[in-house]
């Protein structure tokens, strides 16, 4: 008789048991990969969110007291330009974008605006050390999307967003819609400040925030205008949440002790504690599936290695020798963990994608490398677990087998 059908028979000699341990099983699998799931994308979903704030991190002057965290470049004191370089040379991971910033007041037709100066990617990348460190090319965390790639019309519109455009000329402008709404300012014309005029590349969309009632033009020029070289009002970073909870902030102070760093600290705190509740009941369920599953199937083991010892002893009395029966015993545990971590992959896909939108209110996906981590796991605690229950059955003594007990 084969082996497959000695396996195949013996699975299926006592059926309920069977079934409640690969129940068991079943239920664990699916449960974690439905936490997994909803988990994976709601992150990616919050990430984007972020994403569209703008900057979530600032680098400010020690001296600076901050009253509105949107408005926090609004002061006299300034930073070292030299601290963009620190941060960009860094290894610090979750610092996707970098954009310092030295603002202005300027009067425009008998009002007041503020006169930002920005510094475009292309500056990065003309300089050697910095397009070494390549800040802008590294992977960006939190699902958050690369700009580096998009179109150049775009570019100049995502600056309130992502805080990165491409190029930016020394004498060109890029105007808040609040701005333009009051000057009645377009894409194209021209505007006098200081002295100057500035050529306005773009009137940048509405945002709701000190964004739309800003001018902005190249960080040098801002910098020659005020008589204040290499100095930042500020550095805005837009960073990964996760990263942010798992102590950027701490990490960019190490790297600037004599600045001052803050964050959204609410919004970040507030998602990077429900990222860590999903993710600590996913490994309460880990534990769950160790424990219960694995001493369900061992207890299953060795009541059906007892229950058929005479079984057992007989095969072993018509040659089957001890590698054989321990091989029958750990092939069957294999099949209960492959069937249960390939079920529970299906069931709890299937529970995320159903349930993701109405729980967490984002559209899940399936995640085809949680089915490998789902059958490496069911598969590995049936195999653990099953591993004495089968030696012991291949270490019976044929004769004792058929004594009378």
């Amino acid at each position: 008789m084969k082996l497959s059908t000695l396996v195949w028979r013996e699975l299926f000699e006592r059926k309920n048991q069977m079934f409640t341990i690969l129940f068991g099983i079943l239920l664990g699998i699916t449960t974690v990969v439905a936490i997994r799931n909803i988990t994976h994308y709601s992150e990616m979903a919050v990430a984007r969110e972020l994403d569209t704030l703008g900057a979530n991190v600032l680098v400010l002057p020690k001296s600076v007291s901050l009253q509105d965290y949107y408005s926090a470049d609004l002061h006299n004191d300034v930073i070292p330009e030299e601290y963009v370089m620190r941060l960009t040379m860094s290894n610090i991971q979750g610092v996707d974008n970098l954009s310092p910033k030295l603002c202005l007041p300027v009067d425009f037709q008998g009002r007041r605006f503020t006169l930002t100066g920005i510094l475009p990617k292309s500056e990065f990348q003309a300089k050697a050390a910095w397009a070494g460190a390549g800040i802008f090319s590294r992977p960006i965390g939190c699902g958050a999307v690369d700009v580096g790639g998009a179109p150049e019309p775009e570019d100049k519109k995502t600056l309130v967003r992502k805080r990165v455009i491409e190029t930016l000329e020394e004498r060109e402008a890029l105007v808040g819609a609040d701005v333009a709404a009051s000057l009645d300012v377009r894409d194209g014309q021209t505007l006098n400040l200081l002295g100057e005029d500035f050529s306005v590349v773009a009137v940048l969309p509405q945002t709701g925030t000190v964004d739309d009632s800003r001018i902005f033009t190249h960080l040098h020029t801002v910098q020659r205008l005020s008589g204040r070289d290499a100095v930042v009002s500020c550095i805005e970073i837009v960073g990964c949440c996760k990263e942010i909870s798992a102590g950027l902030v701490d990490k960019v102070n190490k790297l600037l002790p004599d600045a001052k760093v803050v964050t959204v600290s609410q919004v970040v705190a507030t998602q990077a504690n429900v990222n860590k509740m999903m993710e600590r009941l996913s490994m309460i369920f880990v534990a769950i599936i160790v424990v219960v599953g694995g001493a369900g199937i061992a207890n299953y083991m060795y009541a059906n290695v007892f229950e058929r010892r005479r079984e057992i002893g007989t095969l072993m009395a018509l040659g089957a020798e001890s590698g054989l029966i321990q091989r029958i015993f750990l092939l069957k545990a294999l099949l209960l963990g492959l069937v249960g971590g390939v079920g529970g992959f299906l069931l709890g896909t299937l529970l995320a994608v159903t349930l993701g939108p109405r729980l967490a209110g984002v559209i899940v996906l399936p995640m085809p490398m949680m089915a490998l981590w789902a059958v490496l796991v069911s598969a590995g605690i049936a195999l653990v677990a099953s591993y004495f229950p089968a030696r012991r059955a291949a270490l019976l003594d044929p004769c004792a087998t058929f004594q009378e007990i």
